[in-house]
């Protein structure tokens, strides 16, 4: 069985930094488009960053553009998010996510195959 694990999460302080990993069990990443997407308290899943299978294409959300990283080691089967000056709006569950890459959607959409349960990130002003 496919499983997605995330880690990282906690509490920082605004302006703080924290760095998230995801690390599937049951695949290898290399096959897989990845993805990190979040829920807020009380709001919709929102898109946070994806990375292509290859490494070689990344996308963000205008809100963390700039202050997250999103990138992977394939030797290590691991999927990263480095977040820096963080802010009391992204205080929310992070979820990891991966898809075949042979889909034809924006890595935007959620549709992806697999899913992790989440890492809370709560950020204090």
């Amino acid at each position: 069985q496919v499983q997605l694990r995330e880690s990282g999460g906690g509490l920082v302080q605004a302006g703080g930094s924290l760095k998230l990993s995801c690390v599937p069990a049951g695949l290898t990443t290399i096959n897989f488009d990845m993805a990190w997407f979040r829920q807020a308290p009380g709001k919709e899943r929102e898109f946070v960053a994806a990375i292509t299978w290859a490494g070689g294409h990344t996308y963000y959300a205008d809100s963390v553009k700039g202050r997250f990283t999103i990138s992977r080691d394939n030797d290590k089967n691991t999927l990263y998010l480095e977040m820096i000056s963080l802010k009391p709006e992204d205080t929310a569950v992070h979820f990891c996510a991966a898809r075949f890459r042979n889909r034809a959607t924006i890595v935007q959409n959620f549709e992806y195959d697999y899913w992790g349960q989440g890492t809370l990130v709560t950020v204090s002003s």
